[in-house]
C-alpha cells in the first residue's frame, strides 16, 4: 500500500499537494476509492480513501491507529564524509534499519570536502533519500539529514544515554553497552580513513565509549549499517 507522511496532524480528511499528489496520479496511476496510508507527525498511521484526484489529492480517514513500525530506542548516526555517492548508500539503508537521525561530520581523513553551497545541495539530496526509505520501510518518522558540523562539534553535541565510537584498536561490545536498555544512543563511524589517534582521544574526553564491531575491518559504508543492526538486535527491535 502506498505510504506518504503529512506535515499536520488531522482527522477524518486531508488534501495532498505538491511531489506526493504528482506521485499518486501520474507514477502510482491510483484512482478514486482506493486506500493508501498516511502518518501525521505525531506518528498516527491513518488508513485513509481517496475521495477525489485533480492537482491535489483527497482522502478521506477510514481508521487510524499508532504507528507500530518505530524503534523503542532512538539513534543518531554521526557519519564521517564519505567519496562518491556511498552517503546515499548509508542514507538510504541506515533508515531502512531504523535510524533517528544522521549528522555528517568532517573528520582530518575525509577526502570529500564540499564547500557549503555544494554541501547544501547534498544534504537536501539526501534528505529525499531518506523520505524514499521511510515510505519504502513504513518508518512512522522521516529521519532528518543534519547540516554537517566537525568532529568537535558533533562530539559537543551528543547528550545521549550511549554514545559510541567504532574504531579499529578495539573497544567494548554492542551487547555490553546496549545490557541497559538506553533509549538514546549516538554512533560515530569515520570515513574511508577512519580516525586519527588525537581524534579518538579527543572522543573519549567528551564521554564517547570505544566500541567493536569484530575483529575484521568494515568499510566505511559497511560499518554504519553494522552498528545499527546489531544495536536494534540488542534492543529487541528485530523481533
Amino acid at each position: 500500500m502506498a505510504w506518504f507522511f503529512t506535515e499536520e496532524n488531522f482527522k477524518d480528511k486531508y488534501v495532498i499537494s505538491g511531489e506526493d499528489a504528482q506521485h499518486i496520479r501520474k507514477s502510482l496511476r491510483m484512482k478514486e476509492g482506493e486506500e493508501l496510508t498516511l502518518v501525521s507527525p505525531d506518528k498516527e498511521e491513518h488508513l485513509c480513501k481517496i475521495e477525489s484526484i485533480n492537482e491535489d489529492v483527497t482522502v478521506r480517514e477510514i481508521s487510524s491507529k499508532k504507528c507500530e513500525q518505530e524503534p523503542t530506542v532512538e539513534v543518531t548516526l554521526y557519519q564521517g564524509l564519505t567519496k562518491g555517492d556511498k552517503m546515499d548508500f548509508i542514507v538510504q539503508k541506515a533508515v531502512e534499519l531504523g535510524v533517528t537521525e544522521i549528522v555528517p561530520i568532517l573528520t582530518n581523513r575525509c577526502i570529500s570536502r564540499p564547500d557549503q553551497k555544494s554541501m547544501k545541495k547534498k544534504t537536501e539530496r539526501w534528505q529525499k533519500i531518506a523520505l524514499g526509505a521511510a515510505q519504502q520501510s513504513r518508518r512512522g518518522i522521516v529521519p532528518e539529514v543534519k547540516p554537517l558540523l566537525t568532529l568537535k562539534e558533533a562530539a559537543e553535541n551528543t547528550k545521549d544515554d550511549v554514545s559510541m565510537v567504532f574504531y579499529e584498536g578495539g573497544g567494548d561490545s554492542i551487547a555490553s553497552l546496549m545490557k541497559n536498555s538506553p533509549k538514546t544512543v549516538s554512533i560515530f563511524i569515520g570515513s574511508e580513513g577512519g580516525f586519527e589517534e588525537s581524534e579518538i582521544e579527543m572522543l573519549r574526553s567528551k564521554g564517547v565509549t570505544n566500541a567493536t564491531l569484530g575483529k575484521r575491518i568494515l568499510r566505511a559504508e559497511t560499518a554504519p549499517l553494522a552498528a545499527l543492526s546489531a544495536i536494534m538486535f540488542y534492543t529487541s527491535n528485530m523481533e
